[in-house]
């Protein structure tokens, strides 16, 4: 599978393949850039860190299982800021609840060209063809990307009770916003 189809079909092999090659601190480097396993810095109430365990103690499976989002715990706000990142072309700007007098400042974290890649392979996961079809918006465009986390039943995952979740990005002209979608089945 190539990268973008490892994206539009949401394949956890191939995420796990790129994670394995690459070095597990450049990983976490990444992880703690975006601000997984930090303390958020916007003043809001009961926001929490998550957790990203230091790169040092990892094991090739918990490098692979983290890849695609198991064994790394991260907020709906952080993940949102995370994807914030692909619609502002690379850089990521201060979160703020209250308003600001001035625009915030940006800070480079990927270059243009891959935030502009990554927006193209987003937006096949919401084609007919991704996991996410029907998160198409008539005039908008689409882009995301789906997971499942399996819930515990009884102490054992269970198939039946599973939490669907698809984060996106809507856009319209040059207005871009972040969406979440949540479906406890």
């Amino acid at each position: 599978m190539t990268v973008p189809e490892i994206i539009q079909h949401s394949s956890n092999i191939g995420t796990a393949k790129i994670a394995l090659d690459m070095p597990a601190q450049e990983m976490w480097d990444m992880f703690t850039t975006v601000g997984f396993g930090q303390q958020p810095k916007f003043g809001f109430p009961g926001a929490v860190a998550g957790r990203v365990r230091p790169y040092k103690s990892w094991r090739p499976i918990e490098q692979a299982t983290m890849s695609y989002g198991q064994g790394i715990s991260v907020s709906l706000i952080q993940l949102a800021r995370a994807y914030m990142i692909f619609a502002r072309d690379g850089d990521e700007i201060p979160l703020s609840f209250q308003k600001v007098d001035e625009p915030p400042v940006g800070q480079r974290v990927i270059s243009e060209k891959t935030a502009r890649e990554m927006r193209a392979m987003l937006e096949t996961v919401a084609s007919p063809t991704g996991t996410a079809p029907k998160a198409q918006v008539p005039g908008y465009r689409v882009g995301g990307k789906t997971g499942t986390a399996y819930k515990v039943v009884g102490g054992v995952y269970a198939d039946a009770a599973q939490i669907c979740r698809h984060l996106c990005r809507l856009r319209a002209g040059l207005q871009s916003a972040p969406y979440y979608r949540r479906d406890d089945r």
